[in-house]
């Protein structure tokens, strides 16, 4: 089985590490303040999970998920990611992270900023539209009426495909966007944002979106 490794601990993350070591996947997770501050998410977790630093979460992984504030994505480690698919779980909000130009004026993604930061590394737009606590609650099994639909969106199809498998072991259906230059559509205050939708809604409500809110 695959090994995730984690970088970011905050609601997102810790709710992807559970639900991953639920599904069968090891987890190495990092934090900013370092791995023994994590003894009782480990200890929740149970032995298919392990604290380290960003750059030992990144190389353990074998696929990685990013999930840091817009704001300290330059602190994430690029060589230990290299060549490896990176799910990017972020959100602009220019509160916390202060007003970047391109993005106000819609002519980049968060996605694609991370996808700079990270060039060498196959990044996937995963898991930035949903509550944090409804990862490990609102799954429901393949077939299920009215499933809940997570959105992707990517430029590598094998990194899509992966974000795709682990929405279904999640509980969740999956639409796919297209490439990250369209992940704007399911970011920050439009209409497939933080919503519950089945696949049929939330391709509609891709649809709808408008490039600035």
């Amino acid at each position: 089985m695959t090994t995730l490794g984690i970088i970011g601990a905050g609601h997102i993350g810790s709710q992807v590490a559970r639900a991953a070591v639920t599904a069968g996947y090891d987890v190495v997770i990092a934090n900013s303040r370092g791995p023994e501050t994590l003894a009782d998410l480990i200890a929740e977790l149970g032995p298919k999970a392990s604290a380290a630093t960003a750059e030992e979460a990144g190389r353990a992984g074998e696929v990685v998920v990013v999930t840091v504030p817009l704001r300290a994505i330059e602190q994430v480690p690029v060589e230990p990611l290299a060549g490896k698919i990176v799910l990017d779980t972020n959100n602009y909000y220019f509160e916390r992270d202060g007003h970047i130009d391109a993005l106000d004026r819609g002519e980049t993604t968060t996605s694609e900023i991370v996808q700079r930061h990270l060039p060498t590394s196959r990044v996937v737009k995963a898991f930035n539209h949903i509550l944090w606590g409804d990862i490990t609650t609102d799954g429901a099994p393949a077939g299920s009426p009215n499933r809940r639909a997570l959105a992707t969106a990517g430029d590598d199809a094998e990194a899509v495909a992966f974000v795709t498998r682990l929405y279904d072991e999640f509980g969740f259906d999956t639409v796919n966007i297209g490439p990250l230059s369209e992940s704007w559509r399911v970011e920050r205050d439009r209409p497939a944002y933080v919503v519950r939708q089945n696949a049929e809604e939330l391709t509609a409500n891709l649809a709808k979106a408008n490039r600035l809110p």
